[in-house]
């Protein structure tokens, strides 16, 4: 996605180092530059905030500056007028930012992505994990001409960006070991190797991916990732085992949706409300085994409330936020964090499911 992102054409600014001054993204450029040198003074943390200004938050950073009437931070489509680019371009140290007692310096490139950021309208946006994703535009490169398809084009384009060459192609060897061990897990055989080296067709790769991909050993191959996410065992994981928890109907269940190729939206909401859709089948209720693979205990003078409370968190904070919104939820257990997208309320929200 970042690649789309950084190959723009646009007449570009030599400071900005190849970037092109339409390209230049809130979450991918700008914001690592504000986080690393600016939010400690003027982010969210009221104790260390300095002169009453907040550059995490679009309409506080483009609003009159407290301590200075008439003047502003950022002036949305005018660097010129915007008091953050004075200052950490500022030759006199005294008046430069951030300043020197940080001992943190800006390079010329990050100068010119604030400045040519705030040029472009200064657009904040949202943590790249809450913006629903959009096909980018295909890029173009002098390279172009290896690309076999659309993520070769990406790849060159990046390479032209870094004035790098590709590689030469790999022997048929090398390839067929490769794409085997990444989507089955496993070495090709000799004889998928010695029959790959005779295919001289110029789909032989092509048909060799199709192949792997409607193998068993693929599905199971990605089940597996699946069943680390889901913390999937057949043990308590405390004290005892009682032996009775029969969970291999459920693994072979992942195994055949990914076999089958199962849309992600449905494997995802039969696994955490299947027995919730209306006249839910049996495969559908299955499905939900999903959120009792985690730890269970059975131990004598176990207190019954505190671990339903504890299955509560482990769901919450595994099954819902690490596996499926790919976020430590967990930190918010005990309350807000500055930086946690997350608050205490959201958390219990989200367990109140569960």
């Amino acid at each position: 996605m970042t690649l789309g992102v950084l190959c723009g054409c646009s007449a570009q600014n030599p400071e900005l180092g190849g970037l092109a001054a339409d390209a230049i993204d809130y979450n991918w450029h700008v914001r690592p530059i504000l986080s690393e040198n600016c939010f400690k003074c003027h982010g969210p943390d009221p104790p260390s905030r300095k002169a009453g200004l907040r550059l995490d938050l679009r309409d506080v950073a483009v609003a009159e500056l407290p301590e200075t009437p008439g003047k502003f931070a950022i002036v949305p489509g005018n660097a010129g007028r915007s008091e953050l680019v004075r200052r950490i371009r500022a030759t006199n140290v005294d008046d430069r930012m951030p300043p020197e007692s940080t001992h943190k310096t800006l390079s010329a490139q990050q100068m010119a992505i604030l400045e040519q950021w705030i040029e472009n309208g200064a657009e904040y946006r949202p943590h790249w994990a809450f913006i629903a994703p959009q096909r980018p535009a295909i890029p173009d490169s002098p390279l172009a001409a290896r690309a076999r398809n659309d993520v070769d084009r990406f790849v060159l384009a990046r390479l032209a960006r870094e004035g790098l060459a590709p590689s030469p192609e790999a022997d048929k060897e090398t390839l067929i070991n490769r794409v085997t061990l990444t989507l089955t897990g496993l070495p090709p055989t000799l004889a998928d190797v010695d029959a790959f080296i005779a295919d001289t067709a110029p789909d032989a790769y092509d048909r060799l991916v199709d192949r792997l991909l409607a193998s068993p050993a693929y599905a199971e191959h990605m089940a597996d990732y699946w069943l680390d996410l889901a913390r999937f065992s057949e043990t308590d994981g405390f004290l005892d085992d009682h032996h009775d928890r029969l969970l291999w109907p459920w693994r072979d269940w992942v195994t055949e949706s990914f076999a089958n190729n199962r849309p992600f939206d449905e494997f995802g909401t039969w696994q955490l409300a299947g027995d919730l859709l209306p006249n839910a089948t049996r495969e559908q209720t299955l499905a939900t085994a999903y959120l009792r693979v985690g730890k269970r205990t059975t131990e004598n003078g176990a207190i019954d409330a505190e671990y339903k409370a504890e299955y509560m968190v482990e769901r919450t904070d595994n099954g819902l936020g690490v596996a499926f919104l790919g976020l430590t939820v967990g930190w918010a257990r005990w309350h807000d964090h500055t930086y946690d997208p997350i608050k205490q309320t959201d958390y219990y929200w989200l367990g109140a499911f569960f």
